[in-house]
């Protein structure tokens, strides 16, 4: 991965303010509770304001980034909301998580660059057991036109790194779709997700 990336996010991730702010996610918080609390797996977390909700949803919660300035953010909140997070500092390959050892996995605005990001969601996949969840939500292809109009709702500004129905299909193929549909919403989040935006969201149980 990049240098710029990592300098990108540690930059971002490195002010006193949270980025996106300290609440869940809406899909999210929204579909977590509807399952029984187990093992779960945050990709790309950041500042760590999903894996908290998790935690305090009383899931066990492993979490990663490429960003050392987001894992001591997201500590902070932890300790804040008094609950615990093993947070893990690098790119997915390289941090140890076995295969078939969780229950969830969520990926929520977890852009990974693109030429990456279809082999990521795979090896993610391999991580669940079977009948383990997925729970996503990013950006849609669509979305570009939102960020033209305007910068403050944020997303990438390249095509390849968003996301269409077909790719989340590909990537999570023999998986039992839950939901799966892109739509406009609101976001209200932090400083970098303000406006109305395409996205996919996506839950799927792994077979």
């Amino acid at each position: 991965m990049e240098d710029f990336w990592l300098k990108r996010w540690n930059t971002r991730y490195s002010k006193e303010e949270y980025a996106f702010g300290e609440e869940p996610n809406e899909f999210l918080k929204a579909e977590l509770p509807k399952y029984p609390s187990a093992h779960i797996l945050f990709a790309a977390e950041g500042e760590g304001r999903n894996a908290v909700f998790a935690a305090k949803q009383n899931w066990e919660v492993a979490a990663f980034d490429i960003s050392e300035e987001g894992r001591k953010k997201a500590l902070k909140l932890a300790e804040k909301h008094h609950v615990s997070l093993d947070y893990r500092v690098g790119q997915l390959p390289e941090l140890d998580f076995q295969e078939a050892s969780f229950d969830a996995v969520a990926l929520i605005y977890a852009h990974f660059p693109a030429e990456i990001k279809s082999s990521y969601h795979k090896m993610l996949g391999s991580l669940l057991k079977e009948g383990g969840l997925v729970f996503f939500e990013a950006f849609s292809k669509k979305h570009l036109e939102y960020r033209l109009k305007n910068e403050k709702v944020g997303g990438p500004k390249d095509l390849a790194s968003l996301f269409s129905i077909e790719e989340i299909q590909s990537d999570f193929e023999g998986f039992e779709t839950i939901l799966l549909k892109e739509e406009v919403i609101e976001l209200n989040e932090g400083l970098y997700h303000q406006g109305l935006g395409s996205v996919i969201r996506y839950i799927g149980r792994k077979k």
